[in-house]
């Protein structure tokens, strides 16, 4: 069977190092990403192995505390992956996306997410799956599933 024009035959995974604050893009032992990243401060980033569930070209996303100062609401935020696994479902929010309200990179600001330079989300964005099938935003499926994300270290306390 002949390859599809622009569908990759290797393995991709994304690696963020928390300790470093840094996030790889692999295809099979390749890197071919390697970007710097905010991961969370008020809510700390988990670790393990996740996928992408669904990825959206924008997303509102708001929470934390009015109370503890710790509120957001952020609106069009771009190039958005939520990703999950057993331990932190769906519902719970985490992703990875761009960010316009910091440029604060290489250190903890976020409540869980992971917070890229918008320009290098997007890079991310498409080349990562699901496949968005010239969609703008989509769901993964077992014929067209998310990419493995693997999250390890530990964030220092800033």
């Amino acid at each position: 069977m002949l390859p599809v024009l622009g569908q990759a035959s290797t393995h991709k995974r994304i690696e963020i190092d928390l300790a470093n604050q840094r996030l790889y893009a692999y295809e099979g032992d390749r890197m071919v990403y390697n970007f710097l990243v905010s991961t969370g401060k008020w809510g700390r980033t988990p670790t393990g192995s996740f996928r992408i569930w669904i990825k959206l070209r924008y997303c509102l996303m708001h929470g934390g505390s009015k109370a503890l100062h710790t509120y957001y609401y952020l609106p069009n935020v771009p190039y958005v992956m939520y990703f999950y696994n057993w331990q932190h479902p769906k519902w719970q929010g985490y992703g990875i996306h761009g960010t316009y309200w910091h440029s604060n990179f290489g250190h903890t600001m976020s409540h869980g997410c992971i917070n890229m330079k918008t320009e290098e989300a997007a890079l991310l964005y498409y080349w990562a799956q699901p496949d968005l099938q010239g969609r703008g935003s989509i769901y993964a499926t077992n014929d067209n599933p998310g990419t493995e994300i693997i999250i390890y270290g530990q964030a220092p306390r800033e």
